[in-house]
């Protein structure tokens, strides 16, 4: 049986956090030691691991939070009595999710570990499923499948492409959630005059 060590919170962890996840985004996770995280810190390594006790796990709690408002998002859609408003809400929804966390983002699209990490974990497994269906509907045909997973992945490498880091949020929000319509062939929403 192995032991956990209790969480710690607070501003200390809270840097060790934006560190890693500026470092991650930069060099990669597997390219980023916790040394060079102590030293950008610095701390010393052992000050970082006080804090975690793994680089894996630094990286589950940088990605904890998005998980989490995704579990949110993707219930609030669920509870939605229409499938218009399950689609609108999930929609907005993670374009928002996606916008907020672009720099997580780059780090999940750009690291294979990270990538291998966020298939195998059953919770974000089920809720990225549940997002798939949502998007595509209850019994999709294999169009719909494509067009849900091009929409999820489309998203998150949008918000990561420098050439559309000067774009104003507002506008790439609009923009995102336009052409997810479009690609889910879904009619856009109707102005109220």
């Amino acid at each position: 049986m192995t032991v956990q060590r209790a969480q710690r919170v607070g501003p200390a962890r809270d840097r060790v956090l934006a560190v890693a996840l500026e470092l991650f985004a930069r060099h990669g996770v597997s390219g980023t030691s916790i040394q060079m995280i102590a030293d950008e810190l610095g701390v010393t390594k052992a000050a970082v691991y006080f804090q975690f006790n793994a680089k894996e796990g630094l990286l589950r709690a940088l990605v904890a939070p998005a998980i989490e408002e995704l579990r949110l998002l993707v219930e609030a859609a669920e509870a939605q009595p229409r499938r218009s408003g399950q689609v609108a809400t999930a929609l907005s929804g993670i374009v928002e999710l996606v916008i907020k966390n672009s720099r997580l983002n780059a780090v999940v699209l750009a690291d294979p570990a990270v990538s291998r990490l966020a298939h195998e974990d059953p919770i974000l497994r089920d809720l990225t499923g549940r997002l798939d269906r949502l998007l595509a509907g209850p019994d999709p045909d294999a169009r719909a499948t494509v067009a849900a997973v091009m929409v999820g992945g489309g998203l998150m490498a949008a918000t990561t492409d420098p050439r559309l880091a000067e774009l104003d949020k507002d506008e790439l929000r609009e923009y995102l959630l336009e052409l997810a319509r479009r690609l889910l062939g879904l009619r856009a929403p109707r102005t109220r005059a």
